[in-house]
């Protein structure tokens, strides 16, 4: 029985890695189709050939837009495939418009939807991220959780028991196997001018933060104030996008390691290596919990609570000095947290439950 793994951004491609390892495994009747949500698939091959992950077999190349027209040339271009090839499931993961596109085009043509990663919420309704996993997990035939909470939270609105598998995350598979091919990366700490565990990592690239020149601002002023603190570089690979918005708000970086963009591989293994994490990723601050290694999350919220609940990571929103006093928190703790998101199995749970069921 063959399954369509429909996704089209870099954090999928890391996540969905594991699950398209134990297809070639297992020699199972699967194909990859890419919508080019993020970048185009020519620019994602890379990201491909580094991990060691089979090439896509459909390039939609959407590229970027407004919600409503992206979604929609994905729609067109998703349901023209699945309807050529008749795949007994697609697998979509996470809370994009990808997702959403896939779940919906899938659905309305018979074919089974599976959502891993599905039962996450940050109950803010004004981030595009939170419809997408609503609608995507009111649509799902096989829906896995990562967690108790999230299962529970499926289960509370009412989804039927029997469609709800909780396998843990395969954020977990990712970090186990692309931390083993992430050492060869080692010439990143060269390359930068840092040395392990003597630095601060940094992510931001939200559109929540980004766009917003107060948000935005406010968290340039707090890395600085946490340099100033600790006297160890802040790094930030920056994206072109935000490099953008930093110049168009004529914002002030100074005592900011700015680096340009680096590989996922280059970026995980400086992740496992940093003294302290700041992020607004989602997936971030999954993996520190994971490498144990502390995160202050530059938001308000968080669709990640168990990471707050175990310890690895605070909420410290956009505000300069509410950063500085998150980052004096984590900084010294002690990193000896529980990892709440299973044991790196969740893949092969993910396809024995799809073949015991008839769909693979």
């Amino acid at each position: 029985m063959k399954t369509a793994i429909i996704l089209g951004t870099r954090p999928e491609i890391i996540k969905c890695s594991p699950i398209i390892r134990e297809c070639e495994q297992q020699k199972l009747d699967y194909f990859i189709l890419h919508t080019g949500q993020h970048y185009s698939y020519n620019m994602d091959k890379v990201f491909f050939e580094q991990l060691k992950l089979p090439d896509a077999k459909y390039n939609l190349d959407v590229g970027s837009g407004s919600h409503g027209k992206q979604t929609g040339e994905m729609l067109i271009g998703i349901e023209r495939i699945l309807g050529k090839e008749s795949p007994a499931v697609a697998l979509v993961q996470g809370d994009t418009n990808t997702v959403l596109a896939g779940a919906i085009a899938a659905v309305k043509l018979g074919v089974k939807v599976a959502h891993v990663e599905a039962g996450l919420r940050s109950y803010d309704r004004s981030m595009p991220e939170e419809i997408n996993r609503v609608l995507a997990d009111h649509c799902s035939d096989y829906l896995f959780p990562p967690t108790e909470k999230s299962q529970g939270i499926l289960l509370h609105e009412g989804i039927d028991k029997a469609r709800v598998f909780m396998v843990g995350n395969t954020v977990v598979d990712a970090v186990q196997q692309n931390l083993e091919i992430a050492k060869s990366r080692e010439q990143t700490f060269n390359h930068l001018g840092v040395e392990p565990d003597e630095y601060i990592l940094v992510t931001s690239h939200r559109q929540e933060n980004v766009d917003d020149k107060k948000r935005f601002g406010g968290i340039l002023e707090g890395l600085k104030l946490v340099q100033k603190e600790f006297s160890i570089p802040v790094v930030y690979p920056i994206h072109p996008r935000a490099k953008k918005q930093v110049d168009a708000f004529k914002l002030d970086t100074a005592g900011i390691m700015l680096a340009e963009p680096i590989d996922y591989l280059a970026f995980l293994l400086l992740e496992s290596k940093a003294k302290l994490v700041l992020t607004d990723s989602g997936g971030v601050q999954e993996e520190t919990c994971i490498l144990r290694v502390p995160c202050v999350t530059l938001r308000d919220n968080t669709e990640r609570p168990e990471t707050v609940e175990v310890g690895s990571n605070m909420l410290a929103g956009t505000n300069p000095g509410s950063i500085l006093r998150a980052s004096r928190t984590m900084i010294s703790k002690e990193r000896a947290w529980s990892n709440p998101f299973g044991d790196g199995k969740a893949a092969q749970r993910i396809i024995q439950i799809l073949k015991s069921t008839g769909t693979q």
